[in-house]
């Protein structure tokens, strides 16, 4: 089911692939173009619609697209008499399937957690007017009894993820010791990650056609043109990623905002305005994990399934969207060579600088900039001034030189990194 504006496109085909990756089979779907209702989301007549074509499929759960507030969803039980749940708590359905690790799996409790958190006290005041289908079980808690016992797992969960993540931080400084460049493979889900990995780090890694095959990060060392690099797949992304599992999922996304390039691979045989949509989803995501200045190489996969016209087509009304755009096939392993050249040029390209300025009013918009265009290494504030280590091309590394200057600052550069 999904309400939405006439000019917001449908979201029902993705909604279905959901469901589906979740374990379900769709019976029937629904729509309706309005404002949303702020008892039901959808109008009370389409709510009556919506029960009857339930109980004529013989539906046993109504999967929203939208987000539901806990009294929508109480309300919505209570009159279809089926349980009730949204895309967010879809995304965690598949997500708790997915896990393969003690790590992922913490990091689910984690955002389920946060989230029943949010709705504890209007969900124990609704379980007291009477109990709906997806509402059992806390009824007889108070508010703040129930609340203190969420922040109580919380505080637990996160002291074990504080744990793996401090492994973690010694492994990514034991990498930077040995001097390898790190790659990280980002992307919406199912664009082709993982094949994208298995061709360059020629592996076996689980591969198929579901949304969210990957929830761990695996790390690999490859070696091309007599130079050696560190390749990591991370988590797929997907549009309206709820906030909650960005944040739970921050310890691992971090590989991304730590690496040295970043390879964003999209599908380019969905339609175009599907694949304009994915671009701006994982730009958008990108930046909101704190990797907005890591250079990125965007890897357009899957052209064995287009023509030559159809490519050339694509191509052409991507280009003012897509950063360092390479037309590739990860599965027929076909321009893997073009991408290898792109990744030396990128990397072999980026040198790095340092610089020191006082603290002053303009220092952090200069810095703002910094972190937007370039990608920070390290940077310490004292009193009275700030030292920044970062790596750019060098026409950006002139041009913040420039920059330091005028603020009576020194910036030093290093030669190109090598092995």
């Amino acid at each position: 089911m999904q309400r939405r504006l006439n000019r917001e496109p449908s979201s029902l085909p993705e909604l279905r692939r959901l469901a589906e990756a979740a374990g379900y089979e769709v019976a029937a779907e629904m729509e309706q173009t309005r404002r949303a209702d702020a008892r039901y989301q959808i109008g009370a007549g389409k709510v009556q619609e919506l029960a009857d074509l339930a109980k004529e499929t013989g539906a046993e759960k109504i999967i929203f697209d939208n987000t539901l507030r806990t009294v929508q969803a109480y309300n919505l039980a209570k009159a279809t008499k089926i349980e009730i749940i949204d895309r967010f708590q879809l995304i965690l359905e598949i997500f708790t399937k997915r896990a393969t690790t003690t790590e992922a799996n913490l990091q689910i409790q984690l955002a389920t957690l946060k989230n029943e958190r949010r709705h504890a006290r209007e969900k124990v005041r609704l379980f007291k007017r009477g109990e709906q289908p997806g509402f059992m079980g806390i009824g007889i808690y108070e508010a703040d009894v129930y609340t203190e016992a969420i922040k109580r797992q919380i505080h637990t969960i996160q002291k074990k993820l504080g744990k793996i993540r401090g492994k973690r931080v010694l492994q990514r400084d034991r990498r930077t010791e040995l001097g390898f460049h790190s790659i990280s493979l980002a992307g919406y889900t199912n664009a082709g990650k993982s094949s994208l990995f298995n061709a360059l780090a020629e592996e076996t890694t689980r591969v198929n056609n579901t949304l969210f095959t990957t929830l761990s990060t695996t790390t690999r060392l490859i070696e091309f043109s007599k130079r050696k690099f560190l390749l990591t797949d991370t988590v797929g992304f997907i549009d309206r990623l709820p906030h909650t599992l960005v944040e739970a999922f921050h310890s691992t996304l971090e590989e991304t905002i730590y690496s040295d390039l970043i390879i964003l691979v999209l599908d380019i045989n969905e339609p175009l305005n599907s694949v304009e949509k994915k671009i701006t989803t994982c730009q958008e995501t990108i930046e909101r994990i704190g990797a907005a200045g890591v250079p990125i190489i965007t890897a357009l996969n899957k052209i064995d399934k287009l023509t030559d016209a159809e490519v050339e087509e694509k191509i052409e009304a991507l280009k003012e969207k897509t950063r360092n755009p390479i037309l590739i096939s990860a599965l027929k392993r076909k321009n893997l060579d073009v991408l290898r050249k792109e990744i030396l040029k990128k990397l072999e390209g980026y040198i790095e600088a340092s610089f020191t300025v006082p603290v002053k009013s303009e220092t952090m918009q200069l810095m703002s900039w910094v972190y937007s265009k370039a990608d920070v290494k390290k940077a310490d504030y004292t009193e009275n001034a700030v030292q920044v280590v970062f790596e750019a091309d060098p026409e950006f590394v002139e041009k913040v030189k420039s920059r330091v200057e005028e603020l009576n600052g020194k910036l030093e550069t290093s030669a190109t990194k090598t092995q």
